[in-house]
């Protein structure tokens, strides 16, 4: 059986162990704290550049609109004047 000197040499060693392990659980929750902060921070930005991303396709879409609609009346416009040319060119022949 242990002595009352070898309990006590025991007893010392694990109140020593239980501060030892006091300490890095705190370290561990100071840790952790950071890492969520840094993760929501994260999330954040992401959020951020997704908004600016749709903003972006967006203003490209409504850009893509407004090309066809010009090349569109510019088809039109060289067929206008594609007719007044072949009627001019008629119209000297005669």
């Amino acid at each position: 059986m242990a002595t009352l000197e070898e309990i006590e040499a025991r007893l010392v060693a694990v109140e020593q162990q239980l501060l030892l392990v006091r300490q890095d659980a705190a370290a561990a929750r100071v840790l952790a704290g950071a890492a969520d902060r840094d993760v929501s921070e994260f999330r954040q930005a992401l959020n951020a550049h997704t908004k600016t991303l749709n903003a972006l396709r967006e203003t490209q879409l409504e850009h893509q609109r407004e090309t066809r609609d010009g090349f569109a009346k510019v088809h039109q416009g060289m067929n206008e004047i594609t007719g007044l040319l072949t009627q001019l060119i008629e119209q000297d022949r005669k």
